[in-house]
């Protein structure tokens, strides 16, 4: 099993480095944010199965060809009240490590997660008591304020919410056209596919690509929300929009203003040409191949 830790770690290695770097500065994923995300989430699931696995398939070595034979055999022993000498403190070392890294990756996204609930709950009780609903759009909460803003807070009882100012400089179909953005975030749960890339980037904020990973997710989920709301509304009403919701949304609401706004209002006026059919199927195919090639060198007897 040793090559196959080999070969784990490399793999992790080459999607949490390289792969993370160049998949956020290609051009194509806003040709496809849709297969551009599912490749994202694939290179964080691969990334960490892969880097977990070789750990655990290097520490199980020598009790085995396979990790499910070197699994029941220490589980065996662990049963019977002993311990395999042929685990040197080298191997368990190695076990040691990967069920650190595991524990800190799992424990920092639970108390990202916690705390995130935690500030959108709070802001949503100060948005019961502050905003006002707009009788325009159902579920929609208009906060007092004269700086132009929309976002949403995702959740089971979630909102959306405009500011004044932005009643004051949108008409009626501008506001629908930047809540139909607002909307697909919610409907689309893109605060769940953030969330995992946040968790890390607090774990390994020294490694740049998973910086990279969280900042090209937070892009796409934009284009994405972008793409939902212009086949519903005018393209020329949707840029007009944007434009005008400026300023900056809580931190724990999912709001359509970014530093690539300018960029976004160009994909909506002139969208790009979607990917070659092949090209668009190749994606996803190399999306459940990434997660399916470690599962399947960890799992295969």
């Amino acid at each position: 099993m040793e090559l196959t830790a080999l070969g784990l770690g490399l793999l992790g290695l080459i999607l949490a480095e390289p792969v993370s770097r160049m998949l956020a500065r290609a051009r194509w994923p806003a040709r496809d944010p849709v297969g551009a995300l599912l490749l994202w989430q694939a290179v964080g699931l691969g990334g960490g199965i892969s880097l977990f696995g070789a750990g655990l398939a290097y520490g199980l070595a020598p009790l085995g060809d396979s990790l499910p034979a070197a699994a029941s055999v220490l589980t065996g022993a662990i049963a019977a009240g002993d311990f395999p000498e042929a685990l040197d403190p080298l191997h368990v070392g190695a076990l040691l490590i990967a069920l650190g890294v595991l524990a800190r990756l799992l424990s920092v996204l639970v108390i990202t997660t916690v705390r995130t609930l935690r500030a959108r709950r709070r802001h949503r009780d100060l948005l019961d008591v502050l905003a006002t609903p707009w009788p325009f759009a159902s579920g929609t909460r208009v906060l007092d304020h004269p700086v132009p803003v929309a976002y949403c807070l995702p959740g089971r009882s979630s909102r959306l919410v405009v500011s004044a100012g932005v009643l004051d400089a949108l008409d009626t179909a501008g506001v629908v056209a930047v809540l139909a953005h607002e909307r697909a975030h919610l409907r689309e749960r893109h605060d769940l596919v953030v969330l995992p890339f946040v968790a890390w980037g607090a774990t390994a904020p020294f490694v740049r690509g998973m910086v990279a990973a969280q900042l090209a997710v937070a892009r796409l989920i934009e284009m994405r929300a972008d793409d939902v709301a212009r086949r519903l509304c005018d393209p020329t009403e949707l840029a007009t929009a944007l434009k005008a919701v400026g300023g900056s949304a809580p931190a724990a609401a999912l709001s359509s203003f970014t530093d690539a706004l300018d960029a976004r209002i160009d994909r909506i006026t002139a969208p790009p040409t979607s990917l070659p059919v092949t090209v668009h199927w190749l994606v996803r195919v190399a999306a459940v191949a990434l997660v399916a090639l470690p599962l399947w060198a960890l799992l295969s007897p």
